[in-house]
């Protein structure tokens, strides 16, 4: 093999290695977000987190696979395969699914205030990338040698998929708070509360503290995969107003007599953020700070639930 092929198969192999990796771990440290964000993809509701856990196993061994030279071939194969299978259902479901997040890569929020935005939309430019994909992995695999080694493979895949159980058991861990009520009323029709994410916003129409929180957070940015609903704790028939004068956008639930009987509270504002149908978050009415806006947008950030 000469020279200039071999270096061509570290680099394209690094690059792909990174690459999935990275798409393998975000999706086994938070497989709940990834099978949230797999609804917008059509994905049935049932399939969403068995498909997370498989793709969490399936990227990273891939990915590690292909970093190691005896690996290469073997994991460029299987990078490749899940390309193209992601790239024929993407192709079949096209018109149905363009515009939206692929929710193939995270955003990065790295030390020093730093993000890295990784997202992509359906589109032209998503086949042209994961083509590109294809064409290095293509290389790394073509001008390597020939993969040998199968039971120290089997291994890493063994790994991978401990790593990925153990991160499910710490993500399955945080949803043991209050369950919620399967559904409520939430605009005239019911809504489940045993999917996705869901911000609950328990706020008094004719309260002053509650209107200048409402207004704090109507310039926030909440992230796709959360749904926002607004619990009217009195008066409801001022919900309408009470969200046109703070300009904070969000659902509206006329249950907030059933969603109060578990979640306890004397005066609102109180928000609480539901997940598969289990508290995870809340912010308690003392956190709400009506002069300095920035302690409960903190405590926001803290939940996850804003971009």
């Amino acid at each position: 093999m000469t020279g200039w092929k071999t270096i061509a198969s570290h680099a394209t192999a690094l690059f792909i290695g990174i690459v999935f990796i990275m798409t393998g771990v975000y999706k086994a440290v938070d497989p709940y977000k990834f099978a949230n964000l797999a609804k917008n993809l059509l994905v049935p509701y049932n399939l969403t987190l068995p498909l997370a856990l498989l793709l969490a196993v399936a990227e990273t061994t891939a990915g590690a696979l292909i970093l190691v030279p005896r690996f290469r071939r073997w994991g460029a194969i299987l990078a490749g395969l899940l390309l193209l299978a992601f790239m024929a259902y993407i192709g079949w479901n096209y018109k149905a699914l363009i515009g939206r997040d692929c929710s193939c890569f995270p955003e990065l929020r790295l030390p020093l205030g730093i993000t890295i935005d990784m997202r992509r939309s359906v589109g032209p430019g998503f086949f042209y990338g994961d083509l590109s994909f294809m064409a290095a992995a293509a290389i790394a695999g073509i001008w390597a040698k020939r993969s040998q080694g199968l039971r120290t493979a089997a291994v890493i895949l063994g790994a991978v998929a401990v790593f990925t159980g153990v991160s499910f058991g710490s993500a399955y861990s945080k949803l043991t708070g209050l369950k919620a009520p399967d559904s409520i009323m939430v605009d005239g029709s019911p809504m489940s509360l045993q999917q996705g994410r869901v911000f609950l916003f328990f706020y008094d129409p004719e309260c002053g503290t509650c209107f200048a929180v409402g207004k704090s957070m109507a310039p926030l940015k909440f992230k796709d995969d959360v749904t926002v609903v607004g619990v009217p704790t009195r008066v409801p028939q001022f919900a309408a107003s009470y969200m046109k004068d703070s300009g904070f956008q969000a659902k509206t639930s006329s249950d907030s007599a059933k969603l109060r009987e578990i979640f306890k509270f004397d005066n609102p504002p109180y928000a609480a953020l539901i997940e598969r149908g289990r508290q995870t978050g809340v912010i308690m009415p003392t956190q709400f700070n009506e002069e300095d806006p920035s302690k409960h947008i903190e405590l926001l950030k803290q939940m996850g639930v804003l971009q």
